[in-house]
């Protein structure tokens, strides 16, 4: 099991930018963050969690449709840190942002359900003002 801790959630206006973190860790000598695909989601109240992107062990992934024109990801494996960038913020992004990981085989495998993963963050409120 590894750790996942979001940060970079906050209350904005509408039109603003946020950059969301998530810093994984593990209480075992072995872990290493390259063995594992970092995914993004969001919940909004009284809805399912809902897919923003995967990020591949090699650091590319893919973005959900529905955001790919406002929201990027980013992996800095010195900090075993992922990033979301998320810009032109809208009220309908208001959500609690989770980050979730799994340990992945192939260096480029993308996973879009919140099953295909293991361990989740507590997750970081973003409220988006109109």
């Amino acid at each position: 099991q590894v750790l996942l801790e979001e940060s970079g959630g906050g209350l904005v206006q509408t039109g603003d930018s946020l950059r969301l973190s998530c810093t994984v860790s593990a209480p075992f000598a072995r872990f290493d963050f390259s063995d594992y695909a970092v995914g993004w989601f969001r919940q909004a109240p009284g809805k399912g969690r809902e897919f923003m992107a995967s990020i591949m062990r090699s650091g590319g992934g893919t973005t959900a449709h529905s955001v790919k024109d406002r929201f990027t990801f980013s992996r800095d494996s010195a900090t075993n840190t992922v990033y979301l960038q998320m810009n032109d913020l809208k009220p309908e992004d208001t959500a609690v942002y989770f980050c979730a990981a799994r340990r992945a085989d192939r260096l480029r495998a993308v996973y879009y359900s919140s099953d295909d993963y293991d361990d989740w963050g507590q997750g970081t409120q973003v409220t988006v003002l109109a």
